[in-house]
């Protein structure tokens, strides 16, 4: 009888709405962000006035006991009343209710990127007045730190595009099967920073590296001549074998535990071959157990790191 009454009570128990409070600094991509949420099938709030907020998600969809549609809420330094202290007060009462699954998304971009993109569209930041864009992004980092240190998750757009930004966002929001796992295989160069999002993240500076060939330096882990070279190193080979094994042994413990996503980068120095081969030969083996990757080559466009690959300290 107990174990009837259980039952009833957890098919009784009402659903918990998803909230997402999007943030961060202007420029770093919140609208491309929420742009795909709504994509998704999100509702999408933008700029809202966050001391309302528990008055929003106390408001039923259509006034009805439905199941409540997943909500984001936008807002930054431009919001009206916008107070980080006062914020971060009012999500750890929210974080409290048990009829909410709440998180928290900072968007963060380095300064000189930011003012960058500030000079290419040629608008104005709001927090600098009469001052250069780099004084209104220096007040703006300043004024969302506690913020993004309270923040779940953040993710840095620094070496983004638009469409990779979009990519991360679809990977970490969208709603997936029981049991499906989402699978990013990457590349990235160390000399360019660490990816943001990333849960294995394998080495593979200890390869002989290709740009020391003269004929291979302008080609890339693509191309055969660069993978045939990768291939010859002695320790090349089981070093594949173990990281493959690794993989596969920790992907179905990942899906057991009821991880969605799963993020597995490969970096060298510039991200341009090394890199770019092994996670080309990692979605490979992926693909031949069953899995689907999406392949993201981060630095791949970049120009070769000449400077940082010949400098003091050479690489072998």
């Amino acid at each position: 009888m107990d174990d009837v009454m259980s039952q009833a009570a957890l098919q009784a128990a009402p659903t918990r709405q998803r909230l997402l409070l999007v943030t961060g600094m202007l420029g770093a991509g919140k609208t491309t962000a929420l742009r795909v949420l709504e994509d998704l099938g999100w509702e999408i709030v933008d700029n809202f006035p966050i001391r309302m907020l528990e008055a929003l998600i106390d408001t039923a969809p259509n006034g009805t006991d439905a199941e409540p549609t997943p909500l984001a809420i936008g807002f930054d330094s431009r919001t009206r009343g916008f107070d980080p202290e006062r914020v971060i007060a009012q999500v750890k009462g929210l974080t409290e209710r048990r009829d909410i699954e709440l998180t928290t998304l900072f968007l963060d971009c380095s300064s000189n990127e930011l003012e960058r993109r500030y000079n290419e569209t040629r608008r104005r930041h709001v927090l600098a007045g009469d001052s250069p864009v780099s004084t209104g992004i220096r007040a703006e980092r300043e004024l969302l730190a506690p913020l993004r240190r309270w923040a779940d998750l953040l993710i840095d757009t620094t070496e983004y595009t638009s469409n990779d930004l979009q990519r991360v966002i679809r990977e970490r929001f969208a709603a997936s099967e029981q049991g499906e796992l989402t699978l990013t295989v990457s590349s990235f160069g160390f000399s360019r920073g660490m990816p943001p999002i990333a849960d294995l993240v394998f080495d593979m500076r200890f390869l002989d590296n290709p740009h020391w060939d003269t004929d291979l330096r302008p080609q890339t882990g693509l191309d055969a001549p660069v993978g045939d070279y990768i291939r010859k190193d002695p320790a090349y080979a089981e070093a594949f074998t173990r990281i493959r094994d690794l993989i596969l042994l920790l992907l179905p413990r990942y899906r057991a535990q009821g991880k969605a996503y799963v993020h597995i980068a490969f970096g060298c120095t510039g991200g341009r071959h090394r890199s770019v081969f092994a996670a080309e030969q990692i979605a490979a083996a992926l693909r031949q157990s069953g899995f689907s990757p999406t392949l993201l080559h981060r630095n791949l466009g970049s120009r070769a790191a000449d400077l940082l690959e010949g400098g003091l300290w050479r690489e072998k």
